[in-house]
């Protein structure tokens, strides 16, 4: 039941009616002249109850009478305060303390003059002018504005460097010269092209180019609004997946670092592929499949464009561009994917990791609650943009992208709480797997008890997503409902080990980058061996390689038809004499 003391929303509206109406009144308002000039000539006024027999007086001097004009600005009672005491202590008694009220001749005229006062205040100070022009501005969707920055000097720049080329008209290869005189990172460069027209015209003229950066300069102020307005479709503020496909590309035409892809063209589109989804997986953090300017402000996205210029290894951009990343990801999806249609099913999934996942997770990743393709709940299929999403949440769950997709899955009814029903759900088939093990399992009951003190919810038995982001244990909790082979490890380790990680949380490579550089090195040591056993035997490749080198056109292509940046490889690392003695 709401206090007596406050009014209900329709009550309320009904008293300001009435109170507007009664100060609308004329002789309302030849009263409160009257006692306004009273308070300005600093004259004493006695404030009294309407039951007590005590009375005090207040002078209202000058300094007073500045403090209540600026709380009045502000919306606020009015303070009415003695000269020995400060302004922000004294303010006008509510009627639910002491009663006090303002009186002159006529005690309850007084005590509606002030009333009217407050009230005449709110209604007329919003409109002042002098307020509204002292709230400096803060929303600046398009960055905030460079007070110092020069247009004109930066066209007389680019136009300088346009009378260089033939006809002033610039190429796509002279672009990288005019992405430098606009003070772009150097792989702007095609979609400065682009949206300047050079895409259907094959180059691009200095008076097209001008006013193209121009209208940019002066409606863009940051580099995410600006590389948004770049990629973007017209009308549109905000990035989709195929917007990064030209940028992309022209990065794996010319970086130095992927120079060995050129011989297999086909594998581009996948690299592409592999970057968007790893770009999207970890700036569009709104999960709704546009990337804002805002999303590319909170990320770090811009700092990796930038070191792809100064970087000529792209295996050191390990959070978007690192092909090894690729490569491993790769391999491990066409392990999966038997026919190779670039699509896999629930019992392909299954077989990730030696079935570590379990059955009802895998059901749950193909209803299509972290899926973008709808195609995958009605055709059962899988691609590979959705697997890469699946491959680096199962690595590493103690990203906010990862447990956003784990809490998800787990969520079975969508209301934003994992009860204890959903789960003893999962918990059933951890059970199952770990009796054919002849592994005793741990009853649901215990097993309950210790992740709720590992995740300490805030409401008792309903774990939030909030509550696991706070926990930093939640790859355990994850991996307790839904991958036996971690859980088992996590119960084999020792409870020093995780403590000690806890300490240097933030200090070390992710989960993520652990598990791709060890996989990456099993890869080129299978596929070295792979070579060095055809050359001794001259045995023809397997189904497999032959699938990839008729695919490709090539002979004797790395492991899993992907090209490596490492191939020549000395064998004399790896231990296999005993194998081909």
């Amino acid at each position: 039941m709401p206090s007596p003391q406050v009014l209900q929303p329709v009550l309320k509206m009904k008293v300001d009616e009435l109170f507007l109406n009664w100060l609308s009144d004329p002789a309302t308002q030849s009263l409160l002249k009257d006692y306004l000039d009273l308070i300005k000539s600093g004259q004493h006024i006695d404030l009294s109850s309407g039951d007590a027999k005590e009375k005090r007086s207040l002078t209202f001097n000058e300094n007073n009478n500045v403090a209540s004009q600026r709380n009045m600005a502000e919306k606020k009672p009015a303070p009415f305060s003695t000269p020995s005491s400060p302004p922000s202590t004294s303010t006008l008694p509510s009627g639910s303390s002491s009663g006090t009220r303002v009186t002159g001749p006529n005690g309850r005229i007084l005590r509606r003059s002030v009333s009217a006062k407050k009230a005449q205040v709110r209604t007329e100070e919003p409109v002042t002018t002098a307020l509204s022009e002292s709230i400096p501005k803060f929303y600046f969707p398009q960055g905030r504005p460079q007070a110092n920055l020069n247009i004109d000097s930066l066209i007389s720049k680019i136009e300088k460097i346009f009378s260089q080329f033939p006809n002033e008209r610039a190429t796509i290869e002279d672009m990288g010269q005019v992405a430098k005189a606009c003070e772009c990172p150097l792989y702007w460069k095609v979609p400065l092209f682009c949206l300047a027209g050079g895409d259907r015209t094959g180059f691009v003229s200095v008076h097209k180019f001008v006013a193209m950066w121009r209208k940019t300069l002066q409606t863009c102020h940051d580099d995410a609004s600006k590389f948004v307005h770049l990629l973007a479709k017209p009308g549109c503020n905000y990035l989709e997946q195929d917007d990064f496909i030209p940028f992309l590309q022209d990065v794996v035409n010319s970086h130095a670092g992927l120079a060995f892809l050129k011989e297999a063209p086909d594998f581009h589109s996948r690299y592409i592929t592999t970057v968007i989804q790893r770009i999207f997986y970890n700036v569009n953090r709104s999960w709704t499949g546009k990337i804002t300017c805002s999303e590319l402000r909170k990320s770090n996205f811009h700092q990796n464009v930038a070191l792809l210029e100064q970087e000529e290894d792209v295996n050191q951009l390990t959070e978007f561009f690192s092909y090894e990343h690729f490569y491993v990801i790769y391999c491990k999806f066409w392990e999966l994917d038997t026919d190779h249609d670039l699509y896999i099913d629930q019992k392909d999934l299954v077989r990730h990791n030696d079935q570590a996942v379990s059955q009802k997770m895998i059901e749950r990743i193909f209803s299509g609650t972290v899926t973008r393709d709808r195609r995958v709940y009605k055709e059962g299929r899988l691609s590979y943009a959705d697997f890469v999403w699946f491959l680096i949440s199962e690595e590493d769950k103690k990203t906010d992208t990862s447990l956003e997709y784990w809490f998800r899955c787990m969520d079975l009814d969508g209301d934003g709480v994992l009860s204890m029903y959903e789960l003893e759900y999962f918990y059933e088939e951890q059970c199952q797997k770990l009796e054919t093990m002849a592994i005793e399992p741990l009853p649901f009951e215990d097993c309950l008890c210790q992740m709720l003190d590992l995740v300490k919810p805030e409401v008792e038995g309903k774990i939030t997503l909030r509550d696991l982001k706070r926990c930093k244990l939640s790859h355990i909790f994850f991996d307790t409902f839904f991958n036996i082979e971690k859980y088992l490890d996590h119960e084999q380790r020792d409870p020093f080990s995780v403590i000690r990680e806890l300490e240097q949380d933030g200090q070390e490579v992710s989960d993520w980058e652990k598990y791709a550089a060890e996989e990456y090195d099993i890869l080129v040591a299978e596929e070295a061996a792979n070579d060095h056993c055809n050359d001794v035997y001259d045995n023809p490749l397997s189904p497999l390689g032959q699938h990839i080198s008729s695919e490709l056109g090539l002979t004797k292509r790395h492991f899993f038809e992907i090209p490596s940046p490492h191939c020549n490889l000395d064998l004399d690392e790896y231990e296999y004499e005993d194998d081909y003695e």
